[in-house]
């Protein structure tokens, strides 16, 4: 990719809440050397949402919004889910009536919204905490799509979750012509339907349940924090905590999405720019 002369503008959407995490140092860790590894004018911006009802306007390239914790229906009736959502209208708007697209990110929390909004598949509480290092296994559509270009199938990621999307129906995804692009790994011994890990929600909207701007080095000074390694232990089992730890020394593993999914999103997005 040869330097992009005029800046890319990207708005990334805080959903944490104020709680600390790794996933929003995660996303801005991407964008930090994307910019770099292609010499961009790429700036960004970070909009606290559900605290401080920032959202940004329809004036940016890219949008990258984070997961965060709590229930998807925490935000019914409030401003700032209000504000989302219109933000949502306002760029599929834009999008409809101009060649220069605006592209969306959405991860876990933004994912489940965003399935509520649109109406894809039912937003539903797990019956437990899933909680790890998992594989994800890509659909046909998946496979073919640039995201996941680079990635094996089934691939590696970090999921962090106490909801989830299932009960898909094709008829609501084809009339909005979304796509399912990965779903749970297959668990024979479970008779329990496979969640929706990630959606193409249109040319420009796509989405995953699973964090893919997840990094080794951030996930193990999680895991290595008493009060998580001790929740973790007593929720999973010491060995399952010491194959999480094991499974970040694997490069093929979250390491290689962390590397592949957000990257290939973004070169989506600006080649798209590019080509207007």
């Amino acid at each position: 990719m040869t330097a992009q002369k005029k800046e890319i503008k990207v708005a990334v959407i805080d959903m944490n809440k104020g709680v600390p995490n790794q996933g929003l140092r995660g996303i801005l860790d991407i964008l930090s050397s994307y910019k770099k590894e292609y010499q961009l004018d790429l700036s960004y911006k970070v909009f606290e949402l559900r605290l401080n009802n920032e959202i940004p306007g329809t004036d940016y390239d890219i949008y990258i919004s984070s997961g965060g914790p709590g229930s998807p229906y925490d935000g019914l009736d409030e401003s700032w889910e209000n504000s989302f959502f219109k933000l949502l209208d306002d760029l599929e708007d834009h999008n409809s009536k101009h060649d220069t697209k605006k592209h969306v990110f959405l991860i876990c929390h933004s994912f489940q919204l965003a399935c509520r909004k649109y109406g894809l598949g039912m937003v539903t509480e797990r019956k437990s905490n899933a909680f790890g290092i998992f594989p994800v296994t890509l659909t046909e559509q998946g496979e073919d799509d640039l995201i996941y270009r680079g990635l094996s199938n089934p691939f590696y990621a970090v999921d962090s979750r106490d909801w989830q999307v299932v009960d898909a129906e094709d008829e609501t995804f084809n009339e909005m012509g979304a796509e399912i692009l990965a779903i749970e790994k297959e668990r024979p011994h479970i008779d329990l339907e496979r969640c929706i890990m990630s959606i193409r929600f249109s040319r420009e909207f796509v989405g995953t349940q699973f964090h893919p701007e997840a990094d080794p080095l951030g996930m193990k000074l999680y895991l290595l924090e008493e009060e998580k390694k001790k929740a973790i232990i007593d929720a999973h089992g010491e060995e399952k905590y010491l194959d999480m730890l094991d499974s970040l020394e694997n490069p093929d593993r979250i390491m290689l999405t962390q590397q592949s999914i957000l990257p290939n999103f973004l070169t989506e997005a600006i080649q798209a720019l590019k080509a207007v």
